[in-house]
């Protein structure tokens, strides 16, 4: 292969790091706001979101670290593992609340 073609894969590979290193940080950001419920959704909740931490800053991956997809694939998992427990503990909260008409 050309030294040209080496510098377009290259340039592929570099931009295809960049959009998934982006995603998993916004993962990560979106993770970290969920910590603040932690308190409410119990210990299934707190595994969910250490553990999916410890994945993504752990040096031993599925997948090589210059490829994020594995980290982000856990990091999502986490946040609808989070999502689905503050919705079961919030409608509850909502039954038992009396209606504003």
């Amino acid at each position: 292969m050309s030294r040209e073609g080496w510098i377009v894969v290259g340039v592929i590979v570099a931009v295809i790091g960049i959009v998934t290193l982006i995603g998993a940080i916004r993962l990560v950001r979106k993770l970290f706001r969920t910590k603040r419920m932690l308190g409410e959704l119990g210990t299934g909740g707190k595994v969910a979101f250490y553990g999916a931490l410890i994945y993504t800053f752990f040096p031993l991956d599925l997948l090589p670290d210059p490829i994020y997809l594995d980290d982000m694939g856990v990091l999502a998992a986490a946040l609808a593992v989070l999502t689905g427990l503050l919705r079961k503990r919030r409608k509850p909260q909502e039954l038992r609340s009396p209606s504003r008409k």
